[in-house]
């Protein structure tokens, strides 16, 4: 079947610019500030996310994580990235495609956060233009889906301000805060208005 599988030359860690931001993988040095950012945002994230667990915030589960990472960018099965303010470094959020299909499909699956302090700020509006670009052109995606509580609204205004298309409505879809909800489905292809911008910009 390799015939029909289509994926990027190269393997290699990626780095994602964006305008005053930068995206790449969780790397080892990372942890303090990231399990800092995660801890202080909590309360916030909790609603939107599946359950924690209960080591999540610890070093050697981050260590896990990584390993788990740099597995899944090998076998080109998901791209976990962290994101950076670039004036100073100062991580803001997390965002991945995973799920990779290859094939017929060339598809993958959007997921993302943003630390409390740094939400409402546009970053994620930028990282979603940037990831954008670099699925459609880099990783030569053809779509990229997301999904989305019904009652998020910021997280729906986001989506649907990067281009996406609300498509569908799942039933107890993702167990989300231990409880399995419905959700809002929404996809993004590479022929589709925004995403045509977003490539040819990525290109100049």
């Amino acid at each position: 079947m390799a015939l029909f599988r289509l994926s990027p030359a190269s393997h290699a860690a990626p780095l994602v610019r964006g305008e005053g931001i930068y995206l790449r993988p969780p790397e080892m040095r990372d942890f303090e500030t990231w399990a800092d950012l995660r801890a202080r945002s909590r309360a916030f994230l909790t609603p939107w996310e599946p359950a924690w667990p209960a080591d999540d915030l610890t070093r050697a589960s981050f260590r896990r994580r990584l390993r788990h990472n740099q597995q899944e960018i090998a076998n080109d099965e998901a791209y976990p990235f962290l994101i950076f303010r670039d004036d100073d470094n100062v991580l803001v959020g997390g965002l991945s495609l995973g799920q990779l299909k290859r094939g017929v499909v060339q598809a993958a699956t959007l997921g993302y956060w943003i630390g409390e302090p740094h939400a409402r700020q546009g970053f994620m509006s930028v990282a979603l233009r940037s990831v954008t670009g670099y699925a459609f052109t880099t990783l030569r995606l053809h779509r990229i889906e997301a999904s989305c509580l019904p009652h998020n609204e910021a997280s729906k205004k986001l989506l649907e301000r990067s281009g996406f298309t609300r498509e569908g409505y799942a039933r107890a879809y993702l167990r989300i805060n231990a409880v399995w909800q419905d959700h809002l489905l929404y996809g993004l292809l590479e022929t589709d208005p925004v995403a045509l911008r977003v490539a040819r910009h990525n290109k100049d």
